[in-house]
């Protein structure tokens, strides 16, 4: 480490070794949750997005009013109705379930995936309805199944469309994860938030967490552009 950062750290009282592990304590917590969030809800919006096309309103309807109330409200407002609602459900302090999201960590994992998952489905929906209809007739000429057409030519073709709007909706997760600190998880806000209480320096406890999301973020961007680089290479010119 240079020897400007190490004097830096030993003459400051905010940035200290404590204040430093309880900001990385907090990135943990940032990233499980966002993590998990992603992950739970690409996996129940690929399902959804599918029959979200599907041309039978008692199908797609229900599907569509889903997303339409997850994407029309506030994720905060969303947060406090699960974190706060679960609590007045007669007789859940009795199940196995209170042991779970009495934690504040579950209900706003829930909230977060219900959310993730009303846009991804919506973004997913838009790149498969975009297929062309061409590589659908040549599915059906091969004479390729439903099932097999969604699995071999729309979901491949789609995820590729996809994948850029995809990176602005993991970047809004990671971002909006900041709210999880209204409900007590010490992620990097709460940490932050901590930090400044006890030292009444809100521009360096904030200003530093600002600096880590924003490090989060370049992470995220790069690694979608290497993954957009893999994905799209079929579309470069051949050199000659």
């Amino acid at each position: 480490m240079p020897d400007f950062i190490v004097n830096w750290l030993n003459t400051n009282d905010i940035f200290t070794a404590t204040t430093m592990l309880h900001y990385w304590d907090g990135m943990v917590t940032t990233v499980q949750l966002v993590f998990l969030s992603l992950l739970i809800g690409l996996i129940v919006a690929v399902p959804l997005a599918i029959l979200r096309t599907v041309r039978n309103p008692f199908i797609s309807g229900p599907i569509w009013l889903y997303t339409y109330l997850f994407r029309g409200t506030p994720l905060l407002i969303q947060l406090y109705i699960i974190y706060y609602g679960i609590a007045q459900i007669d007789g859940i302090q009795d199940t196995f379930w209170w042991t779970i999201f009495r934690e504040p960590f579950y209900p706003a994992l829930l909230a977060f995936v219900l959310n993730t998952a009303a846009y991804t489905t919506e973004i997913l929906r838009g790149a498969i309805e975009a297929t062309p209809h061409g590589e659908i007739e040549a599915a059906k000429a091969y004479g390729m199944s439903w099932a097999r057409r969604v699995r071999r030519i729309v979901m491949p073709s789609a995820a590729r469309r996809a994948l850029q709007a995809y990176s602005n909706e993991v970047i809004f997760m990671v971002h909006a994860s900041a709210i999880a600190s209204v409900v007590t998880i010490v992620d990097l806000t709460g940490a932050a938030r901590d930090i400044y209480s006890r030292f009444y320096a809100p521009f360096d406890a904030f200003i530093a967490v600002a600096l880590m999301y924003m490090a989060l973020t370049f992470t995220i961007v790069f690694c979608f552009r290497l993954l957009e680089k893999r994905m799209l290479r079929h579309l470069k010119p051949a050199n000659g």
